[in-house]
């Protein structure tokens, strides 16, 4: 699990986050969604420990970050696993190579310890026989589950997700989605993901945090969300068509 308690991150004169407390459950899909400008990416960066707030704490499992030495933090960052949102692969390096990447940095396992673990997770985001291909060489899909090995090689607790469906269709971001979600059940990982994508609210909103000029608005599922009534959730939430159709429904349905 995560804890938030407080935490305020300026740049100058901008306040972004103004004082944010919750909690991002261990085993579950938890969702920042939110407008541009909302400080989503300061948030999840300030968890990723690339930003320190200048008030409040953040504490993994009950580590406060802060108070860690350099080497404990560093010990810490190696347990966060990471997907960007371009996938962020490197092109000179085969499949295999760019999810074994961070063993090679990290590790001292042997070659063959490793490559072991490479074919595990390959095999776990269902990428089989794409060890010798180049990034070029395959889909945008294929890409994303590239970077969700690269992102659990190293047996992570917690993994982060920047906009993990950005740039794909919406029949393989539904299948990205389920990944994630089967991966955080299946090894238990606290997972944070960054989204604009409302079918992913929809889909695997286990728990969902809204930003609003610096501030959590709101939290609750996925579930929850259609019940709100919180004026700025429902005009971000409901401002397709699809979202409203799904209101109405709801509505319908309780009278």
């Amino acid at each position: 699990m995560i804890a938030v308690n407080d935490i305020h991150k300026s740049f100058g004169e901008a306040h972004v986050l103004k004082g944010i407390t919750t909690t991002f459950d261990q085993g579950k899909t938890n969702l920042i969604i939110g407008q541009s400008g909302s400080g989503k990416t300061v948030f999840i960066k300030c968890l990723l420990g690339l930003f320190t707030p200048e008030i409040g704490t953040i504490s993994y499992d009950g580590k406060v970050y802060t108070e860690l030495s350099a080497d404990q933090q560093r010990e810490l960052r190696q347990e966060m696993g990471m997907v960007f949102q371009g996938s962020a692969l490197f092109d000179s390096m085969s499949v295999s190579g760019n999810v074994m990447f961070p063993l090679e940095m990290f590790t001292k396992q042997s070659k063959s310890e490793m490559q072991d673990r490479v074919d595990f997770v390959l095999k776990r985001v269902n990428l089989v026989d794409a060890h010798h291909k180049f990034p070029s060489e395959i889909s945008g899909g294929m890409q994303k589950r590239v970077a969700i090995a690269r992102a659990i090689v190293m047996h992570p607790k917690y993994l982060f997700c920047d906009e993990p469906n950005s740039g794909l269709d919406p029949k393989t971001a539904i299948l990205i989605d389920n990944l994630i979600q089967e991966i955080t059940e299946e090894y238990d990982i606290t997972t944070v993901i960054n989204t604009h994508d409302m079918n992913s609210v929809m889909e695997i909103g286990k728990k969902i945090i809204f930003l609003k000029d610096g501030l959590k608005e709101w939290e609750g599922t996925n579930k929850e969300i259609f019940k709100t009534d919180n004026e700025a959730v429902t005009n971000f939430v409901y401002s397709s068509d699809l979202f409203k159709k799904v209101r109405q429904m709801y509505i319908e349905e309780r009278n």
